[in-house]
């Protein structure tokens, strides 16, 4: 990130700068003062490059400007920082800290006097500046001579680069402050801002990086307000009348703590601290406000509705206490209690982080020892003495024993991360109103914008998510709870110039008119519709695109947005990819798409249509369950229905017949098995359903008009070679060439309805078009106008829709979005519709033959049931006949009468000779059966029974079974 921000040639500016600001304090002051080597050598500042031991004083240097608003807060915190480390035996044992302060009263010129004066003392540190101009300059001086410099107040992340490796911030980097207000203005919807800031370093990178933080959030700075330093009340006046002549009424405020209430009391004195407006401020306004005390009534009122963002520090005990002391501190320096403010803080930290790291340098073995600079010692007969500034030697090795420091001070964690930046940047989310601020929440950059604390959020998960932002209600100027829009239309402001397409066909859209506002059609209405819902003014007008001969090219209206020529684009633009790249559509307000529309014919009747409502495997698989059907029918019912006996031939023509008369439930033949009449009512509940579609789909196959086309939809249309009909000014050229591959000599253009008819009349062969491809509502329109004599084929292919263009982040396209769902809701739209484009219904489609033919996945259900019920039947039936066969069959293979007086036969197999029993026995009458169970259960029983003469009757008397048999 630092290295990012890194100038070189800035730099090498600044240094030159540097040597010349050093030439004249050379001239214009005496060496003695400049230097004060005197003084140094009185004090014994100066440690010997052979001392061992731990050195009894170490200087410390500050540079601030004492009578600002920063300035109050930290030089009574440096001195009391001083005097808590002095006093305190566990740190610096033996060594006492000497504290070198110097003015720089908010001047490049000055700072630089002081920092050579205070590099003549042999400091091991230089605490400050406050400004980051400052900083920048004197970063140089201190880089030649390895001494750290400390700063709690530069906030410019520039200072973070390589460029200045002994620069070290102990406060807040800016880089971080401006990513919050990224955030607040992404929390609050809006999409631009207009930056005001101090026209220096400060002022301009903090801007920066403002404008790259809100590029990532897809907002952005519509305009940069740059502020000279100490600038005047006329020329702060003369700036916001510039700004408020723009849309945006979102101000970001970043300017300097001294100076910045002055722009407030000139923003209220031009109304513009009033509702609508949104102010927020950096930092700085924070630091002022803490620092009044008692609090300024009249400096509150100019502040009401204001958002700023305030250094989060952690309520510590350790904090706490210092506060309470506060008021009592009365060092030299120091001009009252009513300096405090965060930086106070982050100046005492500072003094303590020196003091614990040189603590840490000190038991480490090193010494404070410094060197004379090889590059001071050439001075070409200059009356500066410039080798009096040494160089610090262990300089290096102090700079890394800061930057791995870890403890906790009054602001909180002192740590850097790789950066050299402080760990768990933090901010609170102020909303000025009535006397005093309140905390609506905090930022950070673990979680964003939250409710919670920091230092709670840190124990959970990091979760950055837009869903998880959160803060308390504003109050914002004007005394509104409402959030502002953020933009208006500037009262002294130009129109919205809108783009109108000037059409010659399907003026029922869009075209031009002789009467105010100069068009008319159905979009206009749509559009005019929409604004006298929003809940403001537009001021508007209608400016046509194209020469009235033919229609204009739509892109090409697009583009012209893009190009800031039109501010908007209004008529039948569809929404396309290529264009909503470059400008910003609304929401649809008119379904759209790409059809085919072709010529089209009428299918004659064929004296087969009555096998149409069926496929082949339909009446194959029917066939075959009427045939099934008959045939499980006559197996139930032969033995037990004389109907279903006879010779073969009869039985074969039963079956034959009962299968297909049950087609028209016309079957003569009485079923009486209980089993075969629950065979027939599941099949005549199938042939039931079967009828019913049959007879439904042939009546639509008769009755219905059939038409047909050789083109059956684009894919054959592409797949061909014959010439395609679009319509002029079209996206649907392009689409066809691009993305279908459709060669561009096939590509005719047509100008008109007229056109339209003419060469779809004509057809390919004559010099017209196979067809045309064109978006739906100019297709219905067209068919409509036609007669309906051509038809649309296919299916649409292309889904889209008609908006209204704007440019790139135009708020209006949020906006109108919102009414023109509006309108569909409460049903204007579609009577805007009904106003302009009342036509008579087209068939839309030419009737797909195929689809009226019905097929066996429609019936396989009923089949399956069908088939299902006739197994089961089959099983039981054959499990009752078995069960009937075995009680007739002869045990212990004994033979029957039959056997014994029939003449011999060629021997056959057990199998065969059974199976041929069994067929007989099923061929059997169900009565018979009966009557041959009697007899032969009673002679089972009298087995082993003796008879009236004493003898056991034998088992085959009394049955004539076998005679029966044969």
């Amino acid at each position: 990130m630092a290295m990012s921000l890194l100038n070189i040639s800035g730099g090498r500016a600044i240094m030159k700068r540097m040597l010349l600001l050093m030439l004249i304090a050379g001239i214009c002051v005496p060496i003695e003062v400049v230097f004060g080597q005197a003084a140094a050598k009185g004090n014994g500042t100066a440690v010997s490059s052979s001392s061992s031991s731990r050195p009894s004083v170490a200087n410390i240097g500050t540079l601030y400007t004492i009578d600002s608003v920063i300035g109050k807060a930290a030089g009574p915190a440096i001195a009391a920082a001083v005097d808590d480390v002095n006093s305190d035996p566990t740190i610096l044992p033996g060594t006492r800290l000497n504290l070198i302060s110097h003015n720089t009263n908010c001047s490049g010129f000055l700072a630089t006097v002081e920092v050579l004066q205070l590099m003549v003392n042999d400091v091991v540190a230089v605490i400050g500046p406050q400004s980051s101009g400052v900083a920048h300059i004197i970063s140089h001086v201190v880089n030649e001579l390895h001494v750290p410099l400390l700063s709690f107040a530069a906030t410019d992340p520039t200072l973070s680069a390589l460029q200045y490796p002994y620069f070290l911030r102990t406060t807040q980097n800016d880089y971080y402050q401006m990513y919050a207000i990224a955030d607040l203005v992404t929390y609050f919807g809006w999409r631009e801002v207009i930056a005001i800031f101090v026209d220096d370093d400060y002022g301009r990178t903090g801007i920066s990086i403002l404008g790259d933080a809100l590029a990532m959030k897809r907002a952005k700075i519509s305009y940069k307000a740059a502020l000279t330093p100490g600038a005047s009340t006329s020329q702060i006046s003369d700036l916001l009348l510039k700004v408020n002549q723009m849309e945006s009424r979102v101000y970001v405020v970043h300017v300097n703590p001294d100076s910045g209430l002055s722009l407030f009391s000139t923003a209220k004195s031009l109304h513009m601290m009033t509702k609508g407006y949104v102010w927020i401020a950096t930092d700085w306004l924070p630091s002022v406000l803490d620092a009044l005390e008692p609090v300024d009534t009249d400096t509150m009122n100019l502040l009401q509705g204001v958002i700023a963002l305030r250094h989060h520090t952690q309520d510590t005990d350790l904090k706490k206490k210092f506060m309470s002391k506060w008021s009592s501190l009365n060092h030299k320096n120091s001009i009252g209690a009513s300096g405090f403010n965060s930086y106070a803080l982050y100046a005492y930290d500072t003094v303590w982080l020196a003091a614990r790291a040189l603590d840490v340098f000190l038991g480490e073995g090193r010494n404070l020892s410094y060197s004379s600079d090889p590059k001071l010692h050439e001075t070409n007969g200059s009356a500066l003495n410039l080798s009096s500034m040494r160089i610090f030697d262990g300089g290096q090795e102090f700079l890394q024993t800061l930057l791995r420091m870890n403890f906790t001070g009054l602001s909180g964690q002192i740590q850097f991360d790789m950066d050299k930046n402080l760990v768990h940047p933090a901010y609170d989310v102020l909303n000025i109103g009535g006397t005093g601020s309140r905390r609506i929440g905090y930022w950070s950059n673990y979680s964003g914008l939250s409710t919670v604390t920091p230092e709670v959020l840190y124990t959970k998960p990091k979760n950055t998510s837009a869903s998880s932002q959160h803060l308390y209600s504003v109050i914002w100027p004007g005394e509104t709870s409402l959030v502002p829009r953020g933009w208006v239309f500037p009262e002294n402001g130009k129109p919205l110039r809108i783009a109108v397409p000037n059409r010659i066909s399907y003026v029922q859209f869009v075209s031009k008119d002789k009467n105010p506002p100069g068009v008319r059609g159905y979009c206009i209405d749509v559009f005019e519709a929409a604004i006298n819902l929003l809940p403001y003014p537009v001021p508007h007008i209608y400016m046509l695109h194209g020469d009235g001969k033919r229609n204009p090219v739509y892109n090409e209206i697009v583009q012209a947005v893009a190009e800031d020529r039109y501010d908007a684009a209004v008529g039948d633009v569809t929404i396309v990819t290529n264009r909503t790249k470059i400008v910003d559509f609304t929401q649809p307000f008119k379904e759209s798409g790409l059809v085919v529309v072709a010529p089209v014919k009428e299918v004659k009747s064929s004296p087969w249509a009555f096998l149409k409502p069926f496929t082949f495997q339909m009446w194959l698989v029917t066939g075959a369950f009427f045939l099934l059907v008959g045939a499980v029918v006559w197996i139930l019912e032969h033995r037990i229905n004389h109907e279903f006996r006879g010779s073969p031939r009869q039985q074969l023509t039963t079956i034959f017949w009962f299968s297909f008369s049950t087609m028209f439930f016309s079957h003569r033949e009485n079923t009486v098995s209980t089993l075969g009449r629950f065979v027939l009512i599941i099949w005549l509940f199938v042939v039931l359903i079967i009828n019913s579609s049959y007879t439904a789909s042939l009546t639509s196959i008769l009755t219905v008009q059939q038409l047909t086309s050789r083109i059956e939809g684009i894919d054959s249309l592409a797949a061909g070679n014959e010439p395609i009909g679009v319509q002029d000014g079209s996206f649907a050229r392009n689409y066809l060439i691009d993305e279908l591959n459709i060669a561009e000599s096939r590509i005719v253009t047509l100008k008109s309805q007229e056109e339209y008819s003419s060469f779809l009349q004509l057809g390919p062969n004559h010099g017209g078009v196979a067809a045309i491809v064109d978006e739906l509502p100019y297709i219905e329109l067209f068919l409509s106008a036609s007669d309906c004599a051509f038809k649309i084929v296919g299916q649409e292919f292309t889904k889209s829709g008609w908006g209204f263009a704007f440019q790139r982040d135009s708020p209006l396209a949020v906006d109108l979005s919102t009414a023109i769902l509006q309108l569909s809701e409460n049903g204007d739209l579609q009577k805007i519709h009904n106003k302009w484009l009342t036509h008579a219904d087209c068939s839309a489609q030419v009737n797909e033959i195929d689809e009226n033919h019905l097929s066996l996945k429609s019936f396989w259900g009923l089949f399956l049931i069908c088939g299902i019920a006739c197994f089961i039947s089959l099983v039981v039936f054959f499990c009752n006949i078995i069960c009937q066969y075995r009680r007739f069959t002869p045990e212990n293979g004994e033979e029957t009468e039959v056997d014994e007086i029939q003449p011999p036969r060629p021997q056959r197999s057990v199998c065969s000779i059974s199976l041929k029993k069994l067929i007989e026995f099923i061929d059997r009458k169900e009565a018979e059966i009966k009557e041959m169970i009697k007899p032969k259960s009673v002679d089972i029983k009298r087995q082993g029974s003796p008879s009236s003469d004493g003898h056991p009757i034998s088992s085959a008397e009394g049955t004539d079974f076998p005679a029966e048999v044969s």
